[in-house]
């Protein structure tokens, strides 16, 4: 697998609403932590969206990312299907052989029929250009309807993003995703955490770790994916990060915890 780094490795650098940092991290700022920490992949998503840079910059980062021999990844939100379009053409030139989409937007949340009525009409630009759908297990649908979803819209133009954590929205655990997800994935999102009881024990809460240091088994993962036939698949490591007393702390550790996890998953995706 390609170990990667993804705008939500650095969610607090790049800016939470409410918590937005003097110098917000940028995309040209993320390829060079990339390059920094070895990773062979880096993937903008929602929160450092692609579609907004002139063309002049998008060609300068292609072309930084050429030089360094990282692959670009694009993602997006929501079901929009000019925006979905905008990063089909994004997709292309950088040689993305899939869109990370997250179906859900705020105040919009389809159904799955829904979503699939909506998706549909704009295959066909996807299937021409040879880009995929990579539909995340974004918390509300389980693994059974997403899968339902690809086989409906085709697995020849559409697969799933398979996050680590996400599917504790729907009540299903990765144990439970990953037989029925596997087969589908075209890109990984290795998020550890760990699960702890509240201190007045009414309740427990699941909060992110660097990877390597929480509940997550990481070689397990990589191997199950492996024998579903995804061993060339991205590994992007993304992060929950919980805060600290102030933001310059909360993003000194986050960037921590950046160098932590991508030291292990480096030697993990190496076995």
């Amino acid at each position: 697998m390609k170990p990667g780094l993804g705008s939500y490795t650095f969610t607090w650098a790049v800016g939470v609403p409410g918590f937005a940092p003097d110098r917000p991290m940028d995309a040209f700022a993320l390829l060079e932590a990339a390059a920094r920490l070895e990773a062979k992949a880096v993937q903008f998503c929602d929160n450092l969206p692609l579609s907004g840079l002139p063309e002049p910059e998008l060609r300068a980062l292609r072309a930084e990312a050429d030089s360094m021999g990282i692959a670009v990844e694009v993602g997006t939100r929501g079901l929009d299907p000019e925006n979905l379009r905008a990063y089909l053409r994004l997709a292309a030139p950088f040689g993305c052989p899939f869109v990370r989409l997250v179906i859900d937007r705020p105040g919009d949340e389809p159904s799955p029929e829904e979503a699939l009525a909506r998706l549909r009409p704009i295959l066909p630009d996807f299937a021409r250009a040879g880009v995929k759908l990579a539909v995340e297990n974004h918390d509300r649908f389980p693994a059974s309807v997403l899968a339902r979803l690809v086989e409906s819209l085709g697995a020849d133009r559409a697969g799933v993003c398979l996050d680590t954590v996400n599917s504790f929205g729907c009540l299903e655990g990765l144990e439970a995703a990953i037989p029925i997800l596997a087969p589908y994935t075209l890109n990984l999102h290795v998020k550890d955490f760990i699960l702890r009881r509240m201190s007045h024990q009414m309740g427990f809460i699941i909060e992110g770790c660097p990877a390597g240091q929480g509940r997550l088994d990481i070689p397990r993962l990589l191997e199950q994916l492996a024998a579903a036939g995804k061993s060339e698949i991205s590994a992007v490591l993304e992060l929950w990060t919980p805060p600290e007393a102030t933001l310059e702390e909360t993003i000194r550790k986050e960037r921590r915890w950046a160098e932590e996890s991508m030291a292990y998953l480096q030697g993990a995706v190496r076995g």
